[in-house]
């Protein structure tokens, strides 16, 4: 199948414009300045819809290269995102060493949203890749939803459910940097292309926090465009 059929541009310059959006912390007119000074003409609008088309698709397909570090305890929080003028719950989880596990966008935040992205995670899970440890703020939610997790089976019953506050500091300035890249969008039009572009942020920020570094087999920079790149059948020479 080609994933770019029909498209006026290549898969590689279609890939590498998605990459820079979701990297760099930039705007579509940003980004179409850039490209023109590179000698290729492309709409903002025309590489808005890139990153609602292929963003999504880059983490899909690299999900099973980012696998979670076994043994380590998570720190979960949330974060808040605008959507349309409104606030809406960005759930993350990272490892202790700072690693992302998962996200999680939600209209809500009450036990219901919190049980749904624990179990996001937990469900891709083997029982030994589970944590024996999880940090959470003070929020109730996350108590009833820890509790119905361990019912269900999906949590064993002796993991240790810690209400530190300062011991989620780093996922919250993990938070800052990440909002670093979605100030520039100015808001969200809704939680679809909210969630779609978000998940590009997310995969790039995975690559500056060296968790794909085992499959660019050393080549920095180099290796990280290929990877992406093989996801969609693309063997250049970069």
């Amino acid at each position: 199948m080609d994933d770019f059929k029909w498209k006026h541009f290549m898969g590689d310059m279609i890939l590498g414009c998605v990459r820079w959006y979701c990297k760099y912390g930039i705007s579509y007119r940003d980004l179409e300045e850039m490209m023109l000074e590179r000698g290729v003409e492309v709409d903002h609008t025309t590489l808005y819809r890139w990153v609602q088309q292929y963003a999504p698709e880059i983490e899909k397909r690299l999900r099973w290269y980012y696998k979670p570090f076994l043994g380590e305890s998570w720190k979960v929080d949330e974060t808040y995102v605008k959507v349309k003028g409104k606030w809406k719950y960005l759930y993350r989880a990272i490892t202790k060493s700072g690693k992302t596990l998962d996200f999680y966008l939600s209209s809500t935040r009450n036990a219901k949203a919190a049980k749904r992205f624990l179990g996001k995670i937990l469900c891709k899970m083997k029982e030994y890749e589970k944590p024996v440890t999880i940090n959470t703020d003070k929020a109730p939610a996350y108590n009833q939803a820890i509790r119905e997790l361990k019912e269900e089976g999906l949590l064993n019953e002796d993991i240790f459910h810690r209400k530190v506050k300062y011991l989620n500091n780093s996922i919250e300035a993990d938070h800052g940097k990440l909002k670093r890249l979605i100030n520039p969008t100015l808001g969200f039009k809704s939680m679809k292309t909210a969630y779609a572009t978000i998940k590009g942020f997310e995969i790039m920020r995975m690559f500056k926090k060296g968790q794909l570094n085992i499959w660019k087999y050393n080549q920095g920079l180099t290796g990280k465009i290929r990877l992406i790149e093989r996801q969609f059948n693309i063997y250049s020479a970069a």
